[in-house]
């Protein structure tokens, strides 16, 4: 004859159910463990890249390019480049910047023409531009802090010793840091330039002219 398993209280249905007080003990811990892990901060934010990561990668993937670009050739390189410069730079804001007040005017299919042509210039640029490779460096010297983002200060080494600075602004649009203008020699840029040379075409045949001109642009620098 068996005894009777006391009725109520904490130690009744546990037993029942099986459950020793060490089996208890060790589903309170993690139960206390899984709330602790719940209340820890989001790593997202801290290991999201930042300013000065995202012109190191757009680096890397240039001398990738430049290391590779005769066997690339410039339709390769353009390739190769392309989805980089996208996920890089700002192109619609570069591309407002660089119209200037007639952006407003445009209707949403003109401003996405334009800045598509406009992305597919600054690929073919780079491009053409960085066309071979003999031992050049790109070194990021910092960063500093301006009202409407950040300034990383960099320098293209070439294999001669010949130091030439770029900085480029880059700007946290809330879902990533990128690019919105670059500075050659440090000081002069590229969007003030661009949109100096677009004033005239753009005064004389609006922004179709614009978009017709870049991308013949393009066509004549990747064949």
């Amino acid at each position: 004859m068996t005894d009777k398993l006391p009725e109520g209280g904490a130690e009744g249905p546990d037993r029942e159910r099986g459950e020793s007080p060490m089996m208890q003990r060790v589903a309170r811990f993690g139960f206390v463990l899984i709330v602790g892990l719940m209340c820890l901060p989001p790593r997202s934010a801290e290991a999201a890249p930042g300013p000065s990561d995202v012109v190191r990668h757009f680096y890397g993937e240039l001398l990738n390019v430049m290391q590779n670009a005769a066997a690339l050739g410039v339709k390769g390189r353009y390739q190769k480049l392309e989805p980089v410069v996208l996920a890089t730079f700002e192109v619609s804001f570069m591309t407002r910047l660089s119209v200037g007040p007639l952006w407003a005017e445009l209707p949403p299919e003109q401003k996405h023409g334009a800045a598509k042509a406009f992305a597919r210039y600054i690929t073919a640029t780079y491009a053409t531009r960085f066309d071979d490779f003999s031992g050049e460096q790109f070194e990021i010297l910092g960063e500093q802090q301006v009202e409407h983002g950040t300034i990383v200060k960099t320098q293209l080494v070439k294999s001669d010793g010949e130091k030439i600075i770029i900085n480029y602004t880059v700007h946290d649009n809330d879902t990533s840091w990128q690019i919105r203008d670059v500075y050659l020699a440090g000081t002069i840029s590229e969007l003030a330039t661009r949109r100096s040379d677009f004033t005239a075409t753009l005064r004389s045949g609006g922004i179709e002219a614009l978009i017709l001109r870049l991308n013949k642009k393009v066509d004549d620098l990747i064949g």
